[in-house]
């Protein structure tokens, strides 16, 4: 028998519909009907497929096929059984089965179909009475269908519900899924902002206060998770609910920063981030607005520092950019680019204050200064450590400088050196003192590294006539690593020499220096040009030093 070979069939297009019954299961053609007219009810169907012995099928598909009614055939179920009186030809190859059923001739029970005001659910109401016999499935899924409800038909929720219930759901939607909001996941955290840090050992560093957080170039600094339109839903009337998308938020890229693939917030800068809750920015400037002290702890800032107050005694201020204090530094150390002190430095023999290019201050006592470039101090130098790369200027006001060491590249001026006690001041000009202490340093580095190699060199040609082969892998392995050491050492020592000959040639290039006094310079002081040296026997005034000759000579102002 052909495979797909048709048995028997029940309808027509003129009934509306078509049943056939075929070798490899049971089929159904709904037609399409234009008049809109009710020309068979689902309990109709339902009963041809009973007839034939069909009780394995797709209720809710049955349903869908008799209210869409395309007009194609859809298989509803794999076997059947010819009901009797069928031809000898239809019965065979079909297995005849006839089923003895009880009548129950009892009144059936009423019952409702509650749909939901959100129709998502379809309740099912029965009037249970004794005297009455239960609805059947069959007229759950007629009444079900006379409301055109189609989806999320529970089969095994109505045949439990028959049998045990007066309400049960038979039909329930599928709930959309709304979308999500989307969301700021920053890469760094203010939590700890304002706290003092805690070391290895559990001791609280109140130098350490955290009050800011720094950005790289480059970093990434949040980045957004957009939101999404959620997954559309069914009510059970087939019907597509749509979501509710995600609220959308925008990149919160500020002040130097900017937005890379669409979601990124990437800083263009260094300095410290500030997050206002809805603008993440890079500020290369931190403002104190009060003193370094106790309450801010220790600052280390990759950018520029403004301070409001004073830095206080045994407090650090570091920056790469330049420092601006509107108080004073009292026993602190500064470090910066340029450091401008408007109050002045008291150093009580512990205060220091380091640039890269200038410092200026109104007056500096008892403290040391460093600029690689000009130091100008305002007022009063008293018994401090002065030393600039190029000019050294106490001006302005009494622009005295009294007792301690100065020293500058091209130029030291000041109204008045020394005093009428001829207390000892001593001025050096003509080496750039940030060029000499580099050359002494680097001249220190090369001769330990010199010693190190040495030593390593020896330790190897020791080695060198022992089998490595014979020793543990724990030796062996620590002689590798010392022969590898050598050769990174030596690389080091070959660029200290290099340098080491460069600065000597910019130190003795060095040759103009001098000293200008605006009014009066007095006994005790000591001055060294050019490394020609003078003590001053007597009181100048109005005069320039400088040497010629081999020999500091006095000049007009």
């Amino acid at each position: 028998m052909d495979e797909n070979e048709k048995i028997s069939e029940v309808g027509g297009e003129t009934a509306g519909y078509l049943f056939e019954f075929k070798s490899d299961g049971v089929y159904l053609t709904v037609y399409p009907n234009d008049d809109n007219g009710i020309l068979f009810e689902l309990s109709d169907m339902r009963q041809i497929l009973k007839d034939y012995g069909v009780a394995d099928y797709d209720i809710e598909l049955l349903a869908r096929v008799v209210r869409t009614a395309e007009g194609v055939p859809v298989r509803l179920a794999d076997r059947f059984v010819s009901p009797v009186g069928a031809g000898a030809e239809e019965r065979a190859n079909v297995r005849v089965e006839e089923k003895a059923e009880e009548v129950d001739d009892r009144e059936t029970m009423t019952f409702t179909v509650d749909v939901a005001k959100d129709r998502m659910t379809a309740k099912i109401r029965i009037e249970r009475d004794a005297a009455k016999k239960p609805p059947t499935a069959e007229a759950i899924l007629q009444a079900l269908a006379d409301r055109r409800i189609t989806y999320g038909i529970d089969n095994d929720a109505i045949n439990a519900g028959l049998e045990h219930g007066s309400e049960f759901i038979a039909a329930k939607g599928t709930a959309p899924q709304n979308g999500i909001d989307a969301k700021i996941e920053r890469k760094f955290s203010l939590a700890e902002k304002g706290k003092p840090a805690v070391n290895k050992y559990d001791q609280v560093d109140y130098k350490n206060m955290n009050l800011f957080v720094l950005a790289k170039k480059g970093q990434v600094l949040a980045e957004r998770i957009p939101h999404t339109q959620g997954i559309p839903g069914t009510n059970i009337f087939g019907d597509e609910i749509r979501p509710k998308p995600g609220k959308p938020k925008p990149v919160p890229a500020g002040k130097n920063t900017e937005i890379r693939d669409e979601n990124l917030v990437v800083s263009l800068i260094e300095g410290q981030i500030v997050d206002n809750g809805t603008k993440i920015s890079v500020d290369p400037r931190l403002t104190i607005d009060g003193d370094v002290g106790v309450g801010t702890g220790n600052i280390d800032f990759v950018g520029a520092v403004d301070i409001g107050g004073s830095v206080m005694q045994g407090f650090i201020v570091k920056a790469t950019g330049d420092i601006n204090i509107k108080g004073m530094v009292s026993g602190g150390v500064v470090h910066g680019y340029n450091v401008y002190i408007a109050g002045g430095v008291q150093g009580m023999n512990r205060g220091e204050v380091r640039a890269e290019e200038e410092v200026r201050a109104a007056f500096v006592e008892n403290a040391k200064i460093e600029a690689g470039g000009n130091i100008f101090i305002t007022d009063v130098a008293l018994h401090s450590d002065l030393r600039a790369g190029k000019v050294l200027a106490v001006e302005g006001k009494r622009g005295l400088v009294t007792g301690g060491y100065l020293a500058a590249g091209e130029e030291i001026r000041a109204k008045t050196i020394g005093n009428t006690l001829f207390v000892a001041t001593k001025l050096v000009v003509g080496v750039n003192p940030m060029l000499q202490r580099r050359y002494q340093e680097t001249c220190k580095e090369y001769a330990e590294l010199k010693k190190k190699l040495s030593q390593l060199t020896k330790a190897l040609n020791t080695l060198g006539k022992i089998d490595v082969s014979k020793l543990p892998p724990e030796r062996a392995a620590q002689i590798s690593q010392m022969t590898r050491s050598q050769f990174p050492l030596a690389g080091k020592i070959e660029r200290d020499e290099k340098l080491i000959r460069e600065l000597e040639e910019q130190i003795a290039q060095m040759r103009i220096g001098r000293i200008r006094v605006a009014d009066k310079m007095y006994p005790g002081t000591r001055i060294i040009i050019n490394s020609v040296m003078k003590n001053i026997q007597s009181e100048e005034q109005h005069c320039t030093l400088t040497v010629e000759d081999d020999e500091i000579k006095s000049g007009a102002y």
